[in-house]
């Protein structure tokens, strides 16, 4: 479908709302075992049109090398058979987990024979506005279904190939499972009126989750009018304190940056304390493994390859073969760093010293803290949560990967016999 003009595209997600409304409503009474099965249907049918969507992601591959996408945002939008797979399982997964929807938190009963049940529901509507990663057309709509809400997508247009045909497959696994097709929906238009429609259509959206580029998120945090549940940047450290093991701190610190350079739970900044005993074969790791580093003068003078760093360089997400290095006064020191540059995302603290180690997760205010562990199991699938919906950063609502628990609210059930209140 070409892209249309304003007014039409304002049409275009108003009618979208509607209609997911309706599926909304068909969901929230939809029994587990009849989500569960929509879900497994849909996982078969993306395994079953895995050339198609292949073929579609060598189309986007294409399109997005002649546009000069940086290899960070290729390797988002790369899809071979092992990712194919990978979302396959992903839903399924997602299929398998305990339905939050209808649990009680809490229940109480009065002095006056009221009885009081506070009970979890869906949100209603959840908007996905997300770039790059045709994956989250998979993810966003099977934790969406599973948890009782109908999703409307909006991929970026490097990726509109690769999305239609996941969410071709999608659709037709709901059909065959008896689900509704507009459970899961994704915008046909590329165009940015279509975001800002979306992000003004109260009573139609509960709430938007953008997942992309600090601009996007920027924007839909100034523009919107609905609920945002949404994280800026991913600016983890990796902080290796005097007492780390010196090589769990040369593994994981390679690890925790290197494995995949572009995604959120990546670290960007690795703190050391100044009497670690040995930083050096960590610098040297991390060099060899084709890692640039950028360093203060006393990390400079450890290692000749490091270049300097800046003061940008300490609030900067890479996403790339980067990586800042600093020397910090023990634990104090790499918390104070973290507290002035994190983005409350995800920061890990390497040692042997359970009481430092209590200090730190204790101390750092961010949505995930770590203990002898790399910052890339910062993901939802990792958590046992099936797949994720995005990180959150804030503090409300929900906090860290965010899944089917996070994609779900509650209400009050009151339950009387009669009483009326004096």
């Amino acid at each position: 479908m070409a892209d249309i003009d304003m007014p039409d595209t304002q049409m275009l997600i108003a009618d979208m709302g509607r209609r997911a409304r309706a599926a909304a409503t068909v969901l929230a009474a939809m029994p587990s075992p009849a989500k569960a099965a929509a879900l497994r249907a849909a996982a078969a049918a993306i395994r079953s049109a895995q050339d198609a969507i292949l073929a579609a992601n060598a189309e986007d591959m294409a399109g997005g090398k002649a546009n000069g996408l940086s290899d960070a945002l290729l390797d988002r939008l790369l899809l071979d058979a092992k990712r194919v797979e990978a979302m396959a399982a992903g839903i399924e997964a997602v299929a398998g987990l305990e339905d939050p929807v209808g649990s009680v938190l809490d229940e109480r009963t009065r002095p006056n024979g009221l009885v009081l049940k506070r009970v979890r529901v869906p949100i209603g509507v959840i908007a996905i506005i997300y770039e790059s990663r045709p994956n989250v057309t998979a993810d966003a709509g099977a934790l969406c279904l599973m948890s009782g809400n109908a999703a409307i997508l909006r991929g970026g247009s490097e990726a509109i190939r690769s999305n239609r045909a996941i969410h071709a497959a999608l659709v037709q696994g709901l059909l065959a499972a008896g689900a509704p097709a507009d459970a899961i929906q994704l915008v046909p238009v590329t165009d940015r009126a279509a975001v800002g429609a979306m992000l003004t259509a109260e009573g139609l959206i509960d709430m938007v989750v953008p997942r992309g580029g600090k601009g996007l998120v920027a924007r839909v945090q100034a523009e919107a009018r609905v609920p945002v549940l949404a994280h800026l940047d991913g600016i983890c450290h990796t902080y290796v304190d005097r007492a780390a093991d010196p090589a769990m701190a040369r593994t994981l610190a390679v690890n925790a940056k290197m494995r995949r350079t572009g995604i959120c739970g990546s670290t960007e900044t690795l703190l050391i304390d100044r009497d670690f005993a040995d930083p050096k074969p960590i610098l040297t790791a991390l060099a060899e493994a084709g890692c640039e580093l950028r360093g203060d003068a006393d990390v400079q003078a450890l290692d000749s390859r490091v270049l300097p760093a800046s003061d940008a360089d300490w609030d900067t997400e890479y996403l790339d073969a980067i990586l800042s290095v600093k020397l910090v006064d023990g634990v104090d020191g790499a918390m104070a760093h973290i507290a002035a540059h994190s983005s409350h995302h995800t920061d890990a603290i390497l040692t042997e010293d359970a009481d430092t180690a209590a200090r730190f997760l204790n101390g750092v205010d961010s949505a995930i803290v770590m203990w002898n562990a790399s910052t890339q199991f910062a993901d939802g699938g990792e958590f046992g949560l099936g797949a994720e919906i995005g990180i959150s950063t804030g503090r409300l609502h929900a906090r860290g990967p965010v899944a089917l628990e996070g994609l779900t609210t509650y209400k009050w059930l009151v339950l009387g016999t009669g009483q009326a209140r004096p």
